[in-house]
């Protein structure tokens, strides 16, 4: 019997290390398994950044182009009342027209007016507030807009600058 058990302990020794291999096969299979599956999620945040980075990428012009909005819309309310064309041959609607050409091209690339209405409440993540006036709307709502304010694809990125009621 010691001749039968010794052989058996020989064939348990040469068994253990296959055994240790197919462990160690089965680490790097599971290893190699999260590498790839790391690599995909850091694709996937990538591609994620770079979209990001596109979206906003015309930040900066569209801002400095808001500057020429409100330029038009300061003409605008200059000349409000006159007859159009105006009485020096200038034709205030083609000024106008522009305007709207600039505004839709603006709105393409994803800028949106916040809309402002007085009466309704101060919010600090779409308004700032540049004064604060008496009157008989309740305290803390928006009296009045004195500055457009906008958003780039749902980011403000300038606050609508208004009077508040105190």
């Amino acid at each position: 019997m010691a001749a039968e058990e010794k052989k058996i302990e020989e064939g348990k020794e040469a068994v253990t290390p296959a055994l240790d291999w197919e462990a160690k096969a089965a680490e790097y299979l599971a290893g190699w398994q999260r590498a790839k599956a790391d690599y995909l999620n850091y694709k996937k945040d990538e591609v994620s950044r770079f979209e990001e980075t596109v979206k906003f990428s015309g930040e900066f012009l569209i801002r400095d182009l808001i500057n020429v909005l409100d330029s038009f819309a300061a003409l605008e309310i200059h000349f409000k009342g006159e007859p159009r064309p105006s009485a020096d041959g200038r034709d205030l609607e083609g000024v106008l027209f522009i305007k709207s050409q600039l505004e839709d091209i603006l709105k393409k690339f994803g800028l949106e007016k916040i809309l402002v209405l007085a009466g309704q409440k101060f919010d600090p993540n779409f308004h700032e507030a540049v004064a604060e006036i008496d009157s008989e709307k309740p305290s803390g709502s928006v009296v009045e807009e004195i500055e457009s304010g906008y958003t780039l694809h749902g980011k403000v990125i300038r606050p609508a600058r208004v009077k508040v009621a105190k």
